[in-house]
């Protein structure tokens, strides 16, 4: 019996509320559990101080859930233009009058502390549409593993050592066909049912398709290493003219933080740098660290083309997840970097989709063909600047998550987006030809 004047016991959709909550910031101090010089450090222009990140995550916080779903007067409101993602490109940031790492913990605690008063008190019912269901601290959950999977990357790209986690992965497996028949007709596209799906992913829209083929399983390190040696680098057959320039600029020869050994004992075979180590590349892992040029240029040598995101879609079968509803599970689908790395190809056949195709959620975002637009009926909520101001033909759409994504942060209506020079991200490809 529960004693007398005890608070009654939370709901059980704010307990998992605030499990999740708890999840994202146990991830996010892990991740900044180093030194200080490598908080504060700009490891690359193309990324924040991890500092940054660890101070951000707290103001939006502060932001969307104290303030616009709480009510509660501005904690620090006179750091929101330091923390504001759209007025300060990365590489001007380490600039900025940045909290320090003590500092930024305190910060981001006392915030933390505010929010779980709020959930305690929020009617989960309630119409409005950033408190209905607990949207505003999906929003939050989903925007903290974001920026989590922004540190790794960081991280990846400083060379330091750390946040290896060497976790055992499922082997691989190559039988089966290598391309698997979507059949033409309709299917319904995004959704309006999801819990915490973005503005982008919304409305739920029918699109129908002629039938293609799509590659069962991503496109590994070993089919990509015959692309390098077939020249593939060299030829501008294979590239857009863009892309080609690009190549030719940066003197690119292969994916990012690959080196090929021409003196020692692997007769000339490929090394890859992975937080800090030094390592073969392993022949049987879907590629990462490619662009979306790379990508194009691979598929074309190949005879084929990428996927467009709404074949990437309809291939997952019109599942919350290509297997179904049920929660991702660590033989269904790499995620929430329990392993440092991609699963091999073929290591999740219990993750097919009902068409048969492997490994569409987790192990390496998946560069598509098209470009980032707003669905029809889009409306943009909780504020334009999350997808609306991107939308257009300057960022390519890659979906599925990577190795690095939490669950919680990944649906298969879900759309990432990024320029398509970018290989710091943790993304690979698979690859499509239609029917004809």
């Amino acid at each position: 019996m529960r004693e007398p004047h005890a608070p009654p016991p939370a709901p059980p959709e704010k307990e998992l509320i605030a499990a999740e909550l708890a999840a994202a910031r146990d991830r996010s101090l892990a991740y900044t559990d180093m030194e200080d010089d490598l908080l504060v450090r700009q490891h690359s222009p193309l990324m924040s101080p991890l500092v940054w990140d660890l101070a951000h995550v707290g103001n939006y916080e502060e932001l969307w859930v104290l303030r616009e779903a709480g009510g509660i007067t501005p904690l620090r409101p006179e750091i929101d233009d330091i923390y504001d993602a759209f007025k300060h490109p990365r590489r001007d940031r380490p600039s900025l009058p940045l909290l320090g790492p003590a500092e930024a913990r305190r910060y981001i605690s006392g915030v933390r502390g505010r929010v779980l008063d709020v959930l305690d008190s929020v009617d989960l019912d309630d119409p409005h549409p950033l408190r209905a269901g607990g949207f505003v601290f999906g929003l939050v959950v989903q925007h903290e593993h974001q920026h989590d999977e922004t540190m790794l990357a960081t991280v990846q790209l400083s060379g330091e050592p750390g946040l290896i986690r060497d976790g055992e992965l499922p082997p691989g497996a190559r039988g089966g066909p290598d391309e698997v028949f979507v059949p033409p007709g309709p299917f319904v596209m995004g959704t309006d049912t999801l819990p915490w799906a973005y503005d982008n992913e919304r409305p739920a829209h029918p699109v129908d398709l002629p039938g293609y083929w799509i590659d069962r399983r991503p496109v590994s390190n070993g089919d990509y290493v015959a692309f390098i040696a077939d020249g593939g680098y060299d030829d501008p057959r294979w590239w857009r003219p863009e892309g080609w320039e690009w190549v030719r600029r940066k003197g690119i020869g292969a994916p990012l933080f690959w080196t090929r050994d021409v003196a020692g004992d692997t007769g000339g075979g490929w090394w890859r740098r992975r937080f800090g180590r030094m390592e073969p590349v392993p022949s049987g892992e879907p590629v990462q660290h490619v662009s979306w040029y790379e990508a194009d240029a691979y598929a074309r040598w190949a005879g084929r083309r990428l996927p467009t995101e709404a074949e990437w879609e309809k291939a997952c079968g019109g599942r919350r997840y290509p297997w179904g509803d049920a929660d991702p599970t660590p033989d269904l689908a790499n995620l929430g970097h329990r392993a440092a790395r991609p699963a091999p190809v073929g290591a999740y056949p219990a993750g097919a989709s009902p068409y048969g195709v492997e490994q569409l959620v987790g192990d390496v975002w998946e560069w598509t063909g098209s470009w980032f637009q707003p669905y029809p009926g889009f409306r943009s909520f909780p504020y334009p600047e999350y997808s609306e101001v991107f939308f257009g033909e300057t960022y390519r759409v890659l979906r599925g998550g990577s190795w690095a994504t939490h669950p919680t942060a990944v649906r298969t209506t879900f759309r990432n987006w990024d320029y398509p020079i970018r290989r710091q991200i943790f993304a690979g490809f698979r690859c499509a030809r239609g029917a004809g």
